[in-house]
């Protein structure tokens, strides 16, 4: 890079913190909606995926009613590259405040929705083809929310300190997840059954209005990072990730895609399939399935911060490597003790910590590592494709996948096998990451 130009100042550190806490409490908000989801999956497919009336345990237990619970779920996930072209290009060209106001705006509305749906007992079939569409509404917003968001954070990070805040991105990543999982586990122990099946389960969803006017008041009185408008002139390159000039590069977004497919599959094992699969396959009690969740979201929020801290100091790609080649050889390990019913209790516990942890070891650098590969008037659009189109196939279709192998095969360590075969792919892609590039400015 030769132009000091291109080369932003370095901003005050109070704009910076206000950029830090409007890009994490937006995300917080998308993610605690997405945590939600997973965690409530079987009520929902009694709700609206099951043909015949009468509420309850019983009616969740079919494995059909939640195979199409999930290919809801996938579906909202197949429509962020949809957002993340259409907001990233928003971003890109008239500002990242600007998209990052529309997407809370839009998930917002869409959640408090999904909270006042009538259920299929009320409506009949209409009821899951309202609930899909407006996942899909859902699916466009989270599909802009992650490349405007990194892009805020990065752009406005001290130097030395990228990693670190592009971390906060996967930190209320698990904050949503845990808000999600712990608003869940509180209406199971409060509500009976019945009651939960019946309306307790809208509670979290409606939950998403003040949360998300929150996030918006903050969003709006935001300042676009420094250098902004986006350049149009070209700027260099950096290991060829980038173009000279012109749109995002394909190979850039599909190099990006590799290096975070592993904490995409991963991740959505971990910590969103993991409720319904030890629900479903292994016997576990609703309570049951959704401690299991807050503890391995706990996991993983524990390390994402450090992660992040340790690949401004050492690179992304030990970081990085590290959490994938962990995964690799020790989930089928930690799924064994979760299954034998003679695992002890502290056994069950660090089994699921360390499935977390392992995970937030590539959601910490993972944020910055993308957002270093895209110059600044491409960054919104190219690393927002990159993870949404990662989190289309590894993540949304990750429910899917497992229940519907499990039941086929009657494996139950097809979570295992799903996990470990994308983060030893991941590997490969992470190992043509340069030591370097987290020293070097954005472009």
């Amino acid at each position: 890079m030769t132009s000091t130009e291109l080369i932003p100042a370095p901003p005050p550190r109070a704009a910076a913190r206000r950029a830090l806490l409007a890009g994490s409490a937006g995300n917080l908000v998308e993610w605690y909606e997405f945590g939600v989801y997973g965690c409530f999956a079987t009520v929902i497919a009694a709700n609206f995926f099951t043909p015949h009336t009468g509420g309850g345990a019983e009616a969740a237990s079919g494995a059909e009613a939640l195979i199409a619970t999930y290919a809801s779920f996938a579906l909202a996930f197949f429509f962020r590259p949809v957002g993340a072209l259409l907001f990233g290009r928003l971003g890109d060209r008239l500002g990242r405040r600007t998209t990052l106001v529309l997407v809370i705006g839009l998930m917002t509305l869409a959640t408090t929705l999904i909270g006042l749906l009538p259920t299929r007992d009320t409506i009949g079939a209409a009821a899951p083809w309202l609930l899909t569409l407006l996942r899909v509404l859902q699916g466009l917003s989270a599909g802009g929310e992650f490349g405007g968001a990194v892009s805020l954070m990065t752009e406005y990070a001290p130097p030395g300190r990228r990693g670190l805040y592009g971390a906060w991105q996967s930190f209320t990543v698990a904050l949503g997840l845990l808000a999600g999982a712990a608003t869940a586990a509180a209406l199971a122990v409060v509500l009976p059954a019945q009651a939960l099946y019946a309306w307790g389960w809208r509670i979290p969803f409606l939950l998403a209005l003040p949360l998300g006017m929150v996030a918006l008041w903050l969003r709006t009185a935001l300042e676009e990072p420094p250098g902004a408008p986006p350049a149009k002139a070209g700027s260099g390159t950096r290991g060829g990730e980038g173009p000279p000039g012109g749109g995002v590069r394909a190979r850039a977004v599909v190099l990006g895609i590799g290096r975070i497919m592993g904490w995409s599959a991963a991740g959505y094992t971990f910590l969103v399939v993991l409720p319904s699969h030890l629900q479903s396959t292994l016997g576990a009690s609703f309570r049951d399935a959704l401690l299991a969740t807050t503890l391995v979201t706990l996991g993983f929020a524990a390390s994402i911060l450090p992660a992040g801290l340790l690949s401004d100091r050492y690179g992304r790609r030990p970081v990085m490597l590290g959490g994938a080649l962990g995964i690799v050889v020790l989930a089928h390990p930690l799924l064994r003790l979760l299954q034998s019913p003679g695992t002890p209790l502290q056994a069950r516990v660090v089994a699921v910590l360390a499935a977390g942890a392992l995970v937030g070891l590539l959601a910490g650098p993972g944020p910055a590592m993308l957002a270093e590969m895209f110059p600044r008037r491409v960054r919104c659009t190219g690393l927002g494709l990159a993870y949404s189109l990662a989190n289309a196939v590894f993540s949304g279709c990750a429910g899917l996948v497992i229940t519907a192998w499990t039941a086929r095969t009657g494996d139950t360590a097809i979570p295992a096998h799903y996990a470990t075969g994308a983060c030893a792919i991941s590997s490969l892609a992470l190992l043509t990451l340069r030591g370097n590039d987290h020293r070097e400015p954005l472009r």
